[in-house]
């Protein structure tokens, strides 16, 4: 891509990269001052917006920008999975440095444009400015049907707790990454994981619509750290147990077991089912496994019962940017 001259050239760069067809809801995007979107009738809307920063985030050196490009609107786009909803359209906001504005922005574009298509989300706008440092930040705008959004506050003491896919593999591909030299040559699965998450939308859609989960979030922060936050937000506790928990074989089983309570950055879902609504549970749903991992407690306390049924307090050591000597992500 020619490296534009000026602000409006990075502009004429994106509306180029997503000058494709529009959708029903988005009437006017870009090219205009503000867009203008019109939901579904009889839809609830959703909103949520997701920072991705150079330096805490993902290094430059390290992450291609498509891969940049791809995974800022696909962790946004996890928080409308988490509620059972469907994205519509989002707002891209970019500061980078200048010399950037040329083969960078276009492999960025690119990336982001292929997560667009792939997840159904369109681009309405957003603003960009020149910066020392790569600042991205992605405004979603989703739907869903009245009363079908799923919220962290209706799990029940008895209820079954259940995560999807595998968790840890993305935390086990980034301590792949971060071992080796500069940009990713290939990549296994647990690396793809990584650079490429893929939002959980239609099994959220799909729980949301058969009225089975009680309580859902996203596992964007690891599961010591959000599963506090599904249990503050119903009042309850969780026991959780560790010969359950769907580790990743990109790991001993130790550093596994780490990855899988502490990684975080796997976009999987967390959700409770009430017992009898877990009989109509099957074991897969739209090719992505469904695991029981223990069950919520009236008692509000978080354990773990490892393999001789021993109950280990579960401290909380997922990603938090406000820590100190936090792991990059």
């Amino acid at each position: 891509m020619k490296k534009p001259r000026n602000e409006q050239g990075v502009i004429q760069a994106i509306e180029r990269t997503f000058r494709a067809g529009r959708s029903s809801t988005l009437l006017l995007a870009l090219g205009d001052d503000a867009a203008l979107w019109r939901p579904s009738r009889g839809k609830e809307t959703i909103l949520t917006c997701d920072w991705f920063l150079e330096g805490t985030h993902f290094f430059r050196e390290k992450h291609p920008a498509g891969a940049i490009g791809w995974k800022c609107l696909a962790r946004a786009t996890s928080d409308i999975a988490a509620m059972g909803g469907k994205p519509s359209c989002f707002l891209l906001s970019l500061a980078l440095p200048r010399r950037f504005t040329g083969k960078w922005l276009g492999d960025f574009l690119r990336g982001l444009r292929r997560a667009s298509r792939s997840i159904g989300c369109e681009v309405a706008g957003g603003d960009t400015t020149p910066s020392e440092r790569i600042l991205i930040s992605v405004t979603v705008l989703g739907e869903i049907h009245p009363g079908r959004a799923l919220l962290r506050s209706g799990a029940r003491p008895g209820d079954l707790l259940y995560a999807t896919g595998t968790l840890g593999e993305a935390a086990s591909g980034f301590e792949q990454l971060r071992r080796q030299h500069g940009a990713p040559r290939t990549a296994n699965a647990a690396l793809r994981r990584h650079l490429y998450p893929k939002p959980r939308l239609e099994l959220g859609q799909w729980l949301a619509e058969k009225r089975l989960a009680s309580a859902m979030m996203d596992l964007s922060d690891g599961l010591s750290s959000d599963l506090p936050r599904l249990c503050s937000g119903s009042g309850v506790g969780a026991r959780i147990e560790i010969r359950l928990l769907p580790v990743t074989s990109e790991a001993n089983r130790h550093q596994a077991l780490e990855f899988a309570l502490h990684g975080g950055d796997d976009y999987e879902l967390l959700f409770t089912v009430s017992r009898r609504k877990a009989e109509l549970l099957p074991p897969h749903v739209r090719g992505v496994k469904l695991t029981c991992i223990g069950q919520i407690t009236r008692e509000p306390k978080i354990l773990l019962v490892d393999e001789k049924g021993a109950l280990i307090p579960l401290r909380s050591g997922g990603w938090d940017p406000f820590r100190d000597k936090q792991a990059i992500r």
